[in-house]
Order: structure tokens, then sequence, then C-alpha cells
């Protein structure tokens, strides 16, 4: 097993069985206790990422990782560089959830505000400080954009994800992007392979959107500039001018079952609750009753 492997997740090198297999989700400091309802029909050591929300505090989202712990989960909080105001503010969030969540990886994004609320402009300058490395941290998240990113160009985006991974590495830590969510199964697996063209061999999860109402699904695909041209969401399974009634990942997750293969990598899913956690879970539970493995 590759030493990312063992970082990211204990199981990320054995075979994949369903395409399910090992999949990582998604929470809120207000999710605790639907987490803690949802934790029977998930399997040991799933990896739970801690969003870094605005309104939300510190404290929250300490909570919610060492719940996330408590569980038996491997929590994986977010650090929102923008939305920091300060490096000490920065330095204290990352001891806590270290010591009290023994939390040993790490998302890391710019944010969406337009200007920072403190001294970090950027992930590359929150990974600059050293602070994650020599707070013990083992893996460090980035994103990755599939549909593009609103405010650079698609070449620029290779440029800044080739940069991360090679910073993140020589900080002896092991890189793993997260893609933001999307609709179309084809073109995720189009920059998927194009990413192992380019070199870049690191663990990738897949954004997927969990089950949800339409209005909902729409809501957050045009906060983060997800692609939901009438074609596109025609391939999930809904169309645009029918805003009536919910959508699943069906049809999506059925697309990335029958075609990831080797040439893709090391590739499991991770999913955006926005029809809610215990119905994003219960989804992964039925899903994986009606589809028994990935093809061959």
């Amino acid at each position: 097993m590759s030493r990312s492997g063992q970082l990211i997740h204990p199981n990320w090198d054995l075979p994949m069985v369903r395409v399910t297999d090992g999949f990582s989700i998604e929470i809120t400091a207000k999710d605790t206790e639907s987490l803690k309802r949802a934790a029977p029909s998930m399997p040991a050591e799933t990896p739970v990422s801690v969003t870094f929300l605005p309104g939300e505090t510190l404290e929250a989202r300490i909570a919610a990782a060492t719940a996330v712990r408590i569980l038996g989960f491997e929590p994986m909080p977010h650090f929102s560089a923008r939305r920091i105001e300060s490096r000490a503010e920065f330095e204290a969030y990352l001891t806590a959830i270290v010591g009290r969540a023994q939390v040993r990886r790490c998302f890391v994004i710019a944010g969406d505000r337009q200007t920072p609320a403190g001294p970090f402009a950027d992930s590359s300058t929150l990974l600059a400080t050293g602070c994650f490395e020599k707070a013990g941290i083992k893996a460090i998240g980035i994103a990755g954009h599939p549909d593009g990113h609103p405010s650079m160009s698609r070449e620029q985006c290779w440029d800044v994800l080739t940069t991360k991974v090679a910073d993140i590495e020589n900080r002896g830590m092991a890189p793993l992007i997260v893609t933001q969510f999307g609709f179309d199964a084809e073109s995720v697996l189009a920059w998927l392979k194009e990413l192992r063209q380019r070199g870049i061999g690191v663990p990738v999860r897949l954004g997927v959107p969990g089950p949800a109402g339409i209005k909902t699904l729409l809501r957050f695909a045009a906060r983060c500039g997800v692609q939901v041209s009438a074609s596109v969401m025609a391939k999930y399974g809904l169309s645009i001018t029918q805003l009536m009634g919910s959508a699943g990942p069906d049809r999506m997750v059925d697309a990335l079952s029958e075609r990831i293969s080797s040439e893709h990598g090391r590739v499991r899913l991770h999913f955006y609750p926005f029809g809610g956690l215990e119905r994003t879970v219960e989804w992964i539970r039925s899903y994986n009753g009606r589809r028994k493995s990935v093809a061959p």
C-alpha cells in the first residue's frame, strides 16, 4: 500500500467492489445530531468533512470534529483561508482540533469571500505557514474543479493544482484532491483522465450531490459555479424547467460505476448532502443494495 493511501484512507488501495466503497461525506457544525442518527449505517473510519461556514463559531466546529472522532469516523475539518481573521485564530483552531479530535487530515480552500478577513489570501498562504506539518497533520485535501473556476482559466486551474500538490508533498504530507460536486459523470471522468495524463497521481474524491429537492440542487449549483445546462441536467435525470420534486444521483453514480477503470487511478466518492445527511446515507445504503459491484 502506498504512503498516501495509508494516510488518506486505510482501505484506499484495496479493490473497489462497489463504487460507493470508501465514500466520504460532508457535514456542517449543526449536523452532529444527524450524524449520530446516521452513524449505524456508516462504515467505521468513514472520512467526514466538517465545513467552515460563515456564522458558525470555532467552538462549534471543534465540537463537530470531536463528535466525528467519538463516533468512530475520521474528521477532516475545513480551513477557509479568507474567512480566518488572524494567524492566532488559525493556530488556535488547528491546535484545538488536533488536541481534542485527534485530527490527522485537513481540507484547505481559499473560500468564497472576495476580500480576505485577515492575512490569508488563499489556501497556499495557509500552507506556507508550516503550521499543518508542525501540528502533525498527515494529509491535506485541496479542491479540484472539473467544471472550471470562475476566477481562473482552465490552464491556471491546472497550474495551481500542480503547485499545491508539490508543495504538500514537499512538506511531508499526503495530498488529496476533492472535487466540486457536478451533475455530469462524463465531464468529471474526462477531467480525471486529464489529471492523470498530466502526471498527477494522487488520490481523488469525486464530488456527488446527495438526493435533494431540485430547487435546492440548482441553488447550490448557482452558488458554486456548477454547470446546469439543459443537456447536462438531462443526463442527470431531471429537467431544469420542472422544479418540483426531488432527485437523487442514481444516473450519475451508475455512470461512474460503469466507467471508472484503472486509468483513473485511486478514486472514491465524496457526498455533499444538500438534502440532509441522513437522507444521503440512506440513499447510499439503498444504492448498495441495488448495485452489487462495479464493472470489471
